[in-house]
Order: structure tokens, then C-alpha cells, then sequence
């Protein structure tokens, strides 16, 4: 019996099996209906995106002529209710259609050329089209701000402005005392029908965390719901630690442990385990927006990305202390040159957009700069500082030479594919191995290179001729002339020039006896390959242009005078001191900026860290928005909390490993999702601000995908290297080849990023397209094949014996009695023994809500 769609003859798939996996397509269809409907108020992450990604191209391109003091064709932009209106030929957005957006069709240059100016970039048509994509939110209320009020006092700073909660010291704060008030009293008892002992919670707590959220929970009228049951305790820390669903091995030895610390050792053992590496460098990867893959149309693969990736996945399982991680990727190559881990590090500067034929350089430069400024800003301090790059912040204390002053920190950078990433020893058998190599083959290449020599300056210079006028008056001008900014260009633009030079193809350019005497010297170098050592690694890494730094200005001021790096001028307005290295050739601004960022003098890193685990752990952060603690952001629900955990983080040597720990084993990561007890606790508080009960989590795209080949047995656990091809892997996803273009089917379904933007919050959509996807989708049908392929390898077993198997591969628990007689019923009318029907059975556990979801 195929699986094929829910209008399927067979109708004893209307077992309580198939209303499982059927609850997955019906929701999908009904949640797609109610978004068709009519669009919700703007969200803070979409007024955010809008504010820093959207509005900046808007008012730099359109508003001129759409705007406040022009209209032309009846169009204005700057306005949510004339923008959705359109102009004298009718809307011009279609909320959620892209394709159907006449705006989206004039800025592709497909019907209108807008704006007239010039073509936008790539990633501006990206960002737009995205943001109709999104339904095309604005902020409404006052102005066009969603209700916030506008800082009047552009350009200075106020006494209100200093009392921002994101940059107070962090202290930490005293434990609290339960006492609970005569309000929290009655608040309970009208929950729990009993009067509520002020006591009652006594002894709850097992760590601090639970000190402050408890005190919370009390002042709201809430109590804790009881803990989560054994099985489910294990499938929901080892997913939410390791990102694979335990073994049934695992279950059985932690069931069977009846030593009081059984749980803590289940953690520790955890986070031991390689696989929370891999795991947890996911997230991370998300927030720097790792790809293997330039972008835009061509998307050309970084053959040698996935050293970063590599980085990240080791610095994690050897709990790095994130101070060090921080210094490493901000400056490896200043603190540490000679180790080749801090020079891998520093492909989180290399991990941006590239247009390999962009001619524009200078505009593609100050892009490359300006995404990396604004990922930093994001990541790190939690800020969204690119509303900045344009004006003062309009509802931040964040100035527009505060944007620069970051930028000054990493506008020196110079991009390097030729640093080997290899140990002294290993580099300098390399160079002994390469010089021998070299002496032997030395005539022979000069040869060769007399006879390509022509061709090839011939393809650099055609190559050259295409760049802008500017770009060939530095090519011209001596290096010893050019500026630090100018050798930047140009260090750039000769990229794409190797690109054209490697494109010669000799065997077509050479004629007759020049061909065939090159033919037969190419086969005499290549009898000698075996003597030449392969390359080593030279993966994507960063060094500076040298030891003086480009000047950086705000673009369009009169005055024009170079900005110097320094911090938010609300935390220190002084230029941040900046010692070169002893090397001289770098700045050491960089090194500057990464001392910092992890300085106990800047308050926000460790506030948004210790906020980010809390995210991953519980599905929302104390703080909502975790790269935004501004006012398009929101205050944390437990502010003394967030400050306890930072300092802890801080005082505990920046170890993530700890805090992980902290938070996985307090009673409220341990409490129930499900239960009267949690249904009472709802019905007071919905959206679990104040964390009564465990919230119930859709598993991430990656999980989905890794699970489904765990319980089917092809899950193949080799670590590192250069990623598996989408589709055909097997290896666990955070291996696969990340193109930002080209999407595995199953993560890009289920709400993985693309690799273009920061993310720091994963969306969670419920599609038809998903439901679809695991009911007909060749790929979830193969996993089935392989799970019941998996369960016939024992045919010893009796059917319930390879039913409780196969519940146990799926859910990590052993089949109701219901479930148990619906499985062996239906396998009994399928002959028993049939793969059909044991293939059908694994496919309705993989299309589970119970699979699908954690509790």
C-alpha cells in the first residue's frame, strides 16, 4: 500500500496512526488559508528588517520621487497605506507575490527600468523582493514608526538615552527570596482550585535560574506545572544538545539509572559528546550567515569554505571560551599568525556576498563593507546598527558616526586565498618538497610560460579594459602611489582577472608546431607531478592592507573628515586607542575592536550570548529579539535573570558549556508541555512569557532531515571536511554544501536560512508544500524504504517485537496499547512480512506530529 495522499481508497488509514500524520497536512492547509486572509500587524523582526534592510534603499532610491514632497505617476512609497494603494496605473505590490508586483518587475529592469539612475544591486533587488515577499510590512502609527516615538535629539545624547537598559553594568543580582504575595496566593488558586501555600514551591529549584524565574512566575499568580516524565526528558535534552534524537541504547541505560544525579550525568555526557559541536555550530552559522557559495546569479562554490565550518564545530565541542572564539575571528591573523585555527577563524570576515563580475568595485567594496559592519553589529553586540548607516537612529541612541566608527575597525581588511592553514612543520616540508619540485621543472616551465605568456596577458587585459574609467587610472598608477583604499580596488577587481586569465583554453589558441611542441612540454611536466607535494589548504582568511588603514568618512557630509574606530559614543564618545602589531603589516584595529567586544567594560556581548542559549534552549529569548536590544526590540521578560546569566558567562571564563549546563538541568527547562496542570497555565498565560510550563517546538529543518536517517540507519556520523552533495548525503546536514542559490529540498521546506542575511530567529511556517513533501516526496518515501529495511534485519522478531522497535526508532518510547493492535492490525491484513506494508507503517511514524515535534 503506497502513501501516496490522504484521498487514498484504502480508508483504514484513518487509523489513530493517520490522524497523526494527517494533523501535519491539515494544518498546513489551514494555516496557508488563514495567512491568504489578511495579513497581521507588522511583527518587531519584519519592522526591524524593514527599518535596517529596506527603508535605507527606499530612501536612498525611491524616495526622491515617491516620497513626501514628490509623487510622480501618483506613487508614494514612504507611506504604508499610499504604498499598498499604488499610483495612477493601479497597486504596485502584491503583499506575498513578488512575481505579480509591478515594483518588483521595475527594479529587475523586466517592464520599467527603476530607478531610472541605474540598475540596483543584486542584493537591494533581494532585499525588496523579499520584503513584498514578506507582505511588504511597514510600520504604522505615529509617522511611519509603529507607534515609537521618534528621538528628537538627533545628534546628541540625553540623560534618558543613558538609562537604556542594554548598556547598564552588568552586576549580579541577589537571589530571590520566595515569598509569595496574598495577590499571587489567590491569582493560583483560582488556577489549581485549592488555596496555594506560600510554600508550596518550596524546593523546587534545582539551580539559580530557577530562583528568578520562579520569583516571576509567583508575582504573575503562577506556579511550575509538574516535571516532564523520564522518556520524555532524554528525547528532549539529547535532541536540544546533540541535535540527534537518542538511541533506543541510550534511552533504555537512562531509564534503567536509578542514581539521583542520573539526569546531570546524561547532560554531561551530552555535552561531551561530539555531536553537541556539530549541533550548536549550526546556530551559530546561522548568525554569520555561513555559505559555501558566492551568491547572486552565478553562486560560484568556495571549494575550501568549510574550514570555517570545521572551526566552529571544534571550537564548541572544546568549549572554547567564547572570548577566545570571539578574538580569533575578529583578528586570528594579529593575535595568533602562526596558528593556523585563528587564520581558518577569520573566514567569518570572508563569509559575505561577492558579484564576480561586478565592474563597479568601489560600489561592491563599500556593499562587502557596509554587510560586514552590519553582521557584526548584529551578532555581537545585539544591535541593529545599519538604520544607522544612513542617519542618527530613529528610535536608538545609536548616531550615524557611530555606524562609521565600527566600520573604521574593519575597513582596513584585505581578502587572502593564499595563507596555508597548516602547522610549521607541515609548511616547511611543503617548501622543501616545492623548492626541489621547482629546481627540477624549472626550464620546463619557463617554456611553457613563453609560449602562454601572450595569451594570457592578452585575457588579463581585455579583462581589465572592462572595469569603469576610474578602475583603469589604478591600474595604471603605480602601487608605491595608490592609497590604502585604492590597493583595496584594485586587489579586488584583479579576482575576476584571474578568473578570465585561468579561462584560456591553449589547446585552441595554439596552431601547428607552437601547439604541438606545447603538447609535448605539458606532457613532460606532467610525467613529474608525482614529485611536486600536493597544495596545502589555503582557505578564505583575511589579513589587512597594510599597516595603514584607509580613511573612512560618512558618505555625503561636507566636512568629509576621516572617522576614527571607536565604541557607541554613548558608552565612550574617545577614539578607541589602537596599538600596531609588532609585525607592521598589519593595523591592529581589528584586534583593538575584539577586545572590546568581549572588554567586562562593554556591557552588551555577554547579554546577548547568554540571551542567544536561553533562545535555542526554550524557543524564545529573555529578550525577543536576540540582535536587536533596541526599541524596535523588546526589554527581557527577566532582566535580573539575563544579567545573573551574563555574569555567570563572564566570571565562568566565558564558558558556553556551563551555562548550557545551568540552564538544561534548572526545573523549568525540566517542566511539562503537556497535562491539565499545563492547559490551566495556558489559559493565564498564552504565550508562556513567564515560563510556567516547557513550550512545545517544532524541530529545526536540520533535525527533521538527520532524525528521519537515524531512525532509518543511514545517518553516517564522519566528522569534518569538505561537505556532501544536497540530496545524495547522508552525512548530517550541518555537512552538506551550503549554496545560496541552490537549497537541499527538506531544509529549505522546513525554514533553514540561505546563507544572504544574519538570522537569529529562525521563521517556523506550516505549509501545504511541507505536508506534501512527507507524505509524497520521493526522499521521506526512500527514508520509510530504509526504516522498514532496517526493522526486516531482524527476522527473528515477532511483528509486535519489530512494532515496539520501530516506535522506539521513532519516538524513543515503546507503543501504546492502541497504537500497538492499530500497527500489528493493519500489518496482519498486508501479509505481515510485506516490505509494502512495513514501508507504509515506517512512512506514517516519519510523518508523526509526535516525530516531527519536541516536548
Amino acid at each position: 500500500m503506497k502513501v501516496h495522499s490522504l484521498a487514498c481508497p484504502q480508508r483504514r488509514r484513518r487509523s489513530i496512526l493517520w490522524r497523526q500524520a494527517g494533523a501535519v497536512v491539515l494544518l498546513g492547509w489551514s494555516l496557508s488559508l488563514v495567512a491568504l486572509a489578511g495579513g497581521p500587524e507588522p511583527t518587531p523582526e519584519q519592522i526591524r528588517f524593514f527599518e535596517e534592510k529596506v527603508r535605507p534603499i527606499l530612501a536612498e532610491h525611491c524616495y526622491k520621487c515617491h516620497g513626501s514632497e514628490q509623487q510622480k505617476g501618483s506613487l508614494r512609497l514612504d507611506i504604508p497605506e499610499m504604498a499598498l494603494a499604488g499610483g495612477e496605473s493601479g497597486p504596485v505590490i502584491v503583499p506575498g507575490k513578488p512575481e505579480e508586483s509591478p515594483l518588483v518587475e521595475a527594479i529587475r529592469w523586466e517592464s520599467l527600468e527603476m530607478p531610472p539612475s541605474g540598475k540596483l544591486s543584486p542584493t537591494q533587488i533581494a532585499t525588496l523582493t523579499e520584503w513584498v515577499r514578506l507582505g511588504a510590512p511597514m510600520p504604522k502609527g505615529h509617522g511611519d514608526s509603529g507607534g515609537l516615538a521618534i528621538r528628537k535629539s538627533r545628534g546628541v545624547l540625553t540623560d534618558e538615552d543613558r538609562q537604556w537598559w542594554a548598556i547598564q553594568p552588568i552586576r549580579r543580582p541577589p537571589l530571590p527570596v520566595h515569598v509569595t504575595s496574598q495577590a499571587g496566593a489567590e491569582g493560583n488558586a483560582a488556577v489549581t482550585g485549592n488555596q496555594m501555600n506560600p510554600s508550596a514551591c518550596d524546593g523546587w529549584s534545582t539551580t539559580p535560574v530557577d530562583r528568578f524565574v520562579l520569583d516571576r512566575m509567583l508575582g504573575e499568580g503562577l506556579r511550575p506545572v509538574p516535571m516532564a516524565d523520564r522518556q520524555t526528558l532524554i528525547r528532549r535534552v539529547t535532541l536540544d544538545l546533540t541535535g540527534l534524537p537518542p538511541t533506543v541504547e541510550e534511552i533504555e541505560a537512562f531509564l534503567s539509572d536509578e542514581r539521583p544525579d542520573a539526569y546531570e550525568r546524561l547532560v554531561d555526557r551530552l555535552l561531551a559528546s561530539p555531536r553537541h559541536g556539530e549541533a550548536w555550530a549550526r546556530h551559530w552559522l546561522d548568525l554569520v550567515r555561513y555559505a559555501e557559495s558566492d551568491g547572486y546569479k552565478q553562486d560560484a562554490y568556495r571549494p575550501q569554505a568549510w574550514h570555517y565550518r570545521d572551526y566552529v564545530i571544534r571550537s564548541l565541542n572544546a568549549d572554547k571560551p567564547y572570548r577566545q572564539f570571539v578574538l580569533e575571528q575578529i583578528a586570528g591573523d594579529e593575535i595568533a599568525p602562526d596558528d593556523p585555527d585563528a587564520l581558518v577563524a577569520t573566514g567569518y570576515l570572508r563569509l559575505g556576498i561577492y558579484e564576480y563580475n561586478q565592474r563597479d568595485v568601489r560600489t561592491q567594496w563599500a556593499g562587502i563593507l557596509n554587510d560586514l559592519t552590519d553582521v557584526t553589529a548584529d551578532v555581537f553586540l545585539g544591535l541593529g546598527m545599519s538604520c544607522a548607516r544612513c542617519h542618527d537612529h530613529k528610535f536608538d541612541p545609536i548616531l550615524q558616526v557611530d555606524y562609521y566608527r565600527l566600520q573604521a575597525f574593519l575597513a582596513p581588511i584585505a581578502w587572502r586565498d593564499d595563507l596555508p592553514v597548516v602547522s610549521a612543520e607541515v609548511l616547511a616540508n611543503y617548501r622543501q618538497q616545492l623548492a626541489a619540485w621547482e629546481a627540477k621543472t624549472a626550464e620546463l616551465r619557463a617554456q611553457i610560460d613563453e609560449i602562454e605568456r601572450p595569451y594570457r596577458e592578452a585575457a588579463v587585459k581585455a579583462a581589465l579594459n572592462k572595469f569603469p574609467d576610474y578602475m583603469r587610472e589604478l591600474f595604471a598608477k603605480p602601487t608605491h602611489e595608490r592609497t590604502p583604499l585604492e590597493q583595496q580596488l584594485v586587489a579586488l577587481a584583479m579576482l575576476q582577472t584571474v578568473g578570465d586569465e585561468a579561462k584560456v583554453d591553449f589547446s585552441k589558441k595554439l596552431k601547428g608546431e607552437t601547439k604541438a611542441r606545447w603538447e609535448a612540454l605539458k606532457n613532460e611536466l606532467a610525467a613529474l607531478d608525482a614529485e611536486k607535494p600536493p597544495p596545502l589548504p589555503c582557505p578564505p582568511t583575511i589579513t589587512d592592507i597594510g599597516p595603514v588603514a584607509p580613511e573612512v568618512v560618512i558618505p555625503g557630509k561636507r566636512s568629509a573628515e576621516p572617522v576614527e574606530p571607536g565604541p557607541l559614543t554613548l558608552l565612550d564618545p574617545r577614539p578607541t586607542p589602537i596599538v600596531p602589531p609588532p609585525s607592521g603589516t598589519t593595523t591592529g584595529r581589528r584586534t583593538a575592536l575584539a577586545r572590546w567586544l568581549v572588554s567586562e567594560d562593554n556591557p552588551l556581548p555577554a547579554r546577548v550570548l547568554a540571551n542567544r542559549l536561553w533562545q535555542y534552549h526554550f524557543g524564545r529569548g529573555l529578550a525577543e529579539a536576540p540582535s536587536d536590544f533596541g526599541r524596535l526590540g523588546q526589554p527581557p521578560s527577566h532582566p535580573e535573570l539575563l544579567d545573573w546569566l551574563a555574569r555567570e558567562l563572564i566570571d565562568r571564563d566565558w564558558s558556553l558549556k556551563t551555562l548550557h549546563r545551568l540552564i538544561v538541568t534548572s526545573a523549568v527547562y525540566r517542566q511539562s508541555s503537556h497535562g491539565p496542570q499545563v492547559t490551566a497555565q495556558a489559559s493565564r498565560d498564552p504565550a508562556n512569557r513567564w515560563l510556567a510550563r516547557m513550550n512545545v517546538r517544532r524541530l529545526t529543518a536540520e533535525q527533521i532531515r538527520d532524525a528521519m536517517l537515524a531512525a532509518s540507519g543511514e545517518l553516517d556520523l564522519r566528522m569534518g571536511g569538505e561537505g556532501a552533495d544536497l540530496e545524495r548525503g547522508t552525512r548530517r546536514a550541518v555537512y552538506l554544501k551550503v549554496f545560496r542559490n541552490t537549497h537541499d529540498p527538506a531544509l529549505n521546506l522546513f525554514d533553514a536560512p540561505d546563507g544572504i542575511a544574519s538570522t537569529p530567529v529562525r521563521n517556523i511556517t506550516t505549509t501545504p508544500t511541507q505536508s506534501l513533501f512527507l507524505i509524497n516526496g520521493p526522499w521521506t518515501l526512500a527514508r520509510a524504504q530504509s526504516f522498514a529495511a532496517r526493522l526486516a534485519a531482524a527476522p527473528s522478531a515477532t511483528l509486535e517485537e519489530r512494532i515496539e522497535h520501530a516506535y522506539l526508532l521513532a519516538f524513543g518510547r515503546r507503543p501504546q496499547a492502541d497504537e500497538r493492535s492499530e500497527s500489528l492490525r493493519f500489518l496482519q491484513d498486508h501479509g505481515g512480512t510485506s516490505h509494502e506494508a512495513w514501508t507504509d507503517l515506517c512512512h506514517v511514524l516519519l510523518n508523526s506530529s509526535e516525530f516531527l515535534y519536541l516536548d
